[in-house]
């Protein structure tokens, strides 16, 4: 399989885990890192994929990641972003994505800080619907 996610749109991957290993080795790590820090701070979302890519449900879109040839783009929503938008300055972003650029150190602690805050924010939500 390709490593650049315009391949990897394709295939029609079933796990997070397969969509992992198409990546080259490098890229498999960062993306089971960010894995890893999505399941520690949110251990109730739900994984699956979606829209092709790696995605995490708890009590609605929590965030989705995805890899492509030369960044990682995180898509934490619009709030994800909006939230942290003075610590993304110097990253590429969106209404509600964040590009990583493998180029560089990826910023694990941050992303931590930005599913903790989705995280709190969709359990708030329910909280709230109650």
């Amino acid at each position: 399989m390709g490593n650049d996610f315009m391949d990897n749109q394709m295939y029609d991957f079933s796990t997070i885990e397969e969509y992992i290993a198409s990546y080259p080795l490098q890229t498999q790590i960062i993306l089971n890192n960010i894995r890893q820090i999505i399941k520690r701070v949110a251990p109730d979302a739900i994984e699956r994929i979606s829209y092709k890519m790696p995605g995490y449900d708890l009590y609605g879109p929590l965030v989705y990641f995805v890899a492509y040839k030369n960044h990682i783009g995180l898509y934490p929503t619009e709030s994800g972003v909006i939230k942290f938008k003075d610590e993304i300055k110097e990253y590429v972003n969106g209404k509600g994505s964040i590009r990583f650029s493998l180029n560089k150190p990826i910023p694990y602690d941050l992303i931590e800080k930005i599913v903790k805050f989705r995280a709190s924010e969709n359990l708030a939500r329910r909280t709230n619907i109650r």
